[in-house]
């Protein structure tokens, strides 16, 4: 769906030179190969992922050679979204003003730049502005202004507009549509043209340490391992990237975030992040309906009032008739029988939005969690080594529904301080890896986080006895006339994994068969995301315990996992001895939105990263 990246054949051909192959012959073991069957003979093995299951400890593995070539850079970002590559460009701008040598090399896990981004978008400029004021001259995607603002409230079969006066946050006067990963790719061309290092299509996979406990690193993760956790006689081991600072911009949820957080302690002194699953499609409509710059937001049906949530519809001006709808659900929802896929699909009947798709042509569809817990959520940004940016620690402005700009604004934030301490000729760092503490300093007195303390009640507020219509208010009395200025912060509800209430206390939701027209099923949805991965690999979707799901998710839950997946990748499915249920994981169906690590009831999912390259092949969305 991309054509060919001249910056993944650079880093292939980089990093595969500095490997050395060699054949090698599996270490099979009869008596290993029995451990396979779980401990509870009656639970069929499904976790065969190292990070559960040590190869240490695996006979299979033994003589295998497990030395990684190891890289030096000053600086190292974790993930190529708009945070990390405005980090990148932001020091290579400063390095060639100040004709320093500074290497920064950033990896990706998609297979291209852009090729695992989604969001709605509307893009503020503000940082895009800062970072490269001549954008336009130089050809950025920004081809949609913003010419008309529409907001309501849904019921099932009405439509309530509801005025968007001045100066609150769904205002969009002077911001852009756009397809994002197009803007992502565009960005990574700024930053090769810099001299940045970009490396598609290799996953970080584990945090490096040194003996002082700061960060030295990461490294990208092996490949050539089997489904059942064995080494193929292709086995290639990553490599290792180290640096003075290490930026980690992975995204929601991040997989080297989470590690990051326990042996830091960072989430020590700030309420659980929540989240929100955000589910998009691509279409093109008849051009009698289509509206170029048109945004239009709404709130309401199919949602009851608990439930916090809602749609998007944005028409674009891309040379064809096109517009970007999509569906947010908090995760915080508590009918386990929910299923935010469903709930997007039922939306687009609506009597209001239904005209609008009716003899168009769905041509993309992708999902991806959203960080939506604010400033209160916000962990401790620094620590020995190494910093996290974007929507990483979660600078999501959340009644706005933007991310891009704040993100952006965090990682150039970060390199300026970054920059300015590396260079420093007389730093005595404490430790091996160096330690910013001044780039959270830095964002404290940015307008990032003067936005998100103005707006940091509004998401909470909607935890009342009126649900939305509640915080509708709150919005329009605190913010809209004292801006943010009330002298309390209102708290989250806690874990959205500790939401759900047991089956047995809630209401099974009957949803509507799909038209195959105006809505349709969530495998011929996948299809259209181009997911894919390597089939014999172990699943990157690892159970802490295999007999959980059983056990407790469908017993008690009745098997959340197989509605609040965007993509199908769980499913309970009988046993063969035709007794029981077993949870199957289709891993390959997997579009990365983490939403599964997230809201799993047990906590028992961990998601890790595939090979890389593998995972969605979004066109701009």
């Amino acid at each position: 769906m991309f054509p060919a990246s001249r910056y993944s054949l650079q880093a292939r051909r980089c990093v595969r030179a500095l490997k050395t192959l060699q054949s090698r012959e599996h270490v099979l073991s009869q008596v290993y190969t029995a451990r396979w069957c779980s401990s509870d003979l009656s639970t069929p093995k499904i976790t065969s992922h190292y990070t559960v299951y040590p190869r240490e400890k695996d006979p299979r593995w033994e003589g295998v050679d497990m030395e990684r070539f190891a890289d030096e850079a000053d600086v190292v970002i974790v993930g190529g979204g708009p945070a990390g590559l405005s980090a990148a460009i932001r020091l290579k701008q400063l390095a060639n003003e100040q004709e320093k040598e500074l290497r920064v090399c950033l990896v990706e896990k998609a297979s291209q730049i852009g090729a695992h981004t989604l969001s709605g978008a509307c893009l503020e400029p503000s940082a895009l502005t800062e970072l490269l004021p001549d954008w336009k001259e130089r050809g950025a995607p920004l081809n949609t202004p913003v010419t008309e603002d529409k907001f309501a409230i849904l019921t099932e079969k009405y439509r309530i507009p509801v005025p968007i006066l001045p100066g609150l946050p769904m205002n969009n006067h002077g911001n852009y549509i756009v397809r994002l990963g197009h803007f992502v790719r565009w960005l990574g061309e700024q930053a090769e043209e810099l001299g940045v290092e970009l490396y598609p299509g290799y996953a970080a996979s584990e945090v490096l340490f040194h003996e002082d406990g700061s960060v030295k690193g990461i490294a990208t993760n092996d490949v050539g391992i089997a489904k059942d956790g064995s080494p193929k006689d292709i086995f290639e081991r990553g490599m290792e990237l180290h640096a003075k600072v290490t930026i980690f911009g992975e995204g929601c949820h991040g997989h080297l975030a989470k590690q990051l957080y326990k042996h830091f302690n960072l989430r020590e002194n700030c309420e659980p992040q929540t989240y929100a699953i955000g589910l998009k499609e691509v279409w093109t409509i008849d051009e009698k309906k289509w509206r170029p710059g048109r945004v239009e937001h709404t709130v309401g049906w199919p949602l009851n009032r608990n439930t916090y949530g809602g749609s998007f519809l944005y028409h674009l001006n891309e040379g064809e008739p096109l517009v970007a709808l999509g569906f947010v659900v908090g995760l915080d929802y508590t009918n386990p029988y929910l299923s935010p896929f469903r709930e997007f699909q039922r939306w687009k009947h609506h009597p209001s939005v239904a005209p609008t798709l009716e003899g168009g042509t769905r041509i993309a569809y992708g999902a991806r969690a959203l960080n939506e817990g604010g400033m209160q959520s916000l962990p401790k940004l620094t620590f020995p080594g190494g910093l996290l940016i974007g929507c990483s620690p979660g600078f999501m402005n959340v009644p706005k529904i933007k991310g891009t700009h704040t993100a952006m604004k965090s990682g150039m934030l970060a390199a300026e301080t970054i920059f300015a301490k590396i260079t420093d000729e007389s730093l005595e760092s404490k430790t091996a890896g160096v330690h910013v503490p001044e780039y959270a300093e830095s964002l404290k007195n940015s307008w990032v986080w003067k936005e998100l303390q103005a707006v940091r009640n509004i998401r909470p507020s909607f935890h009342n006895y009126f649900g939305l219509y509640g915080g509708i208010v709150y919005t329009g009395v605190f913010y809209w006339i004292f801006r943010g200025k009330e002298p309390w912060t209102l708290k989250h509800a806690g874990l959205d994994s500790a939401q759900l209430k047991p089956a047995h206390q809630c209401t099974p939701i009957e949803y509507p068969k799909p038209d195959g027209k105006i809505s349709f099923d969530l495998l011929s949805s996948v299809a259209l995301s181009g997911t894919n991965h390597e089939g014999d690999q172990p699943p990157h979707l690892t159970l802490m315990n295999d007999s959980v799901p059983v056990a407790q998710n469908l017993a008690i839950y009745d098997g959340p996992e197989q509605r609040f997946c965007p993509a199908g990748v769980y499913e309970y499915v009988p046993l063969e001895t035709g007794e029981g249920m077993r949870l199957q994981i289709n891993a390959q169906n997997c579009v990365h939105c983490k939403t599964c690590d997230i809201k799993d009831p047990s906590q028992n999912i961990n998601w890790v990263v595939p090979e890389g390259g593998g995972g969605p092949a979004y066109n701009g969305m």
